[in-house]
């Protein structure tokens, strides 16, 4: 644990196996994980670019250092990590925030997005709003089948959604319990 989150903050880490066999570990993010945002950035395609950022462009240092920095109330991420041999890899993160600062089939998006719905929910906060491209058809199935839409609105080829965590869905992922 590093200094300065305190643990009740941070919540338990935790081992997870996804359905590829790839083991990853889910964590809270910390304020040093800037420039392995970066990097995980830099690995992205230019349709998930698209996606996440609403335009093909990196991700800027101040953006990674805003996303990496959090109170862990009100702001929250939660990060997974594989060990490639060299160094701790990201390969995802999940967020909320007041105004939340906007995966894949193997089940790591499932996985994030119940992290940080059930952090948000041991914060008092039980209902999110997203926006995503109307054409993330991915996306939009994933929070359609892992959470409670309360509203959905359609503009300018932007859906917005505000939605709770589900209590009846269940993971495609092996747990290994706490770190």
């Amino acid at each position: 644990m590093p200094i300065g989150i305190p643990r009740y903050l941070a919540d338990p880490e935790q081992g997870v196996t996804l359905r590829n066999g790839v083991s990853v570990h889910v964590r809270a993010i910390r304020p040093d994980d800037e420039p392995r945002l970066m990097a995980m950035c830099r690995r992205l395609s230019p349709r998930t670019l698209y996606q996440r950022f609403f335009s093909v462009r990196r991700l800027l240092p101040e953006e990674a250092h805003a996303f990496a920095n959090v109170d862990y109330r009100q702001r929250m991420a939660v990060v997974a990590e594989v060990d490639d041999g060299q160094e701790l890899e990201l390969v995802g993160v999940a967020r909320y925030g007041p105004s939340d600062e906007g995966t894949a089939d193997i089940g790591l998006g499932p996985l994030l997005l119940e992290e940080i719905l059930r952090a948000g929910e041991q914060r008092g906060i039980h209902e999110f709003s997203a926006d995503v491209l109307t054409d993330n058809r991915r996306t939009l199935r994933m929070l359609a089948r892992y959470t409670a839409i309360t509203r959905r609105t359609v503009a300018n080829g932007v859906t917005s959604l505000v939605f709770g965590r589900r209590a009846d869905t269940t993971l495609e992922a092996t747990r290994h319990g706490s770190s």
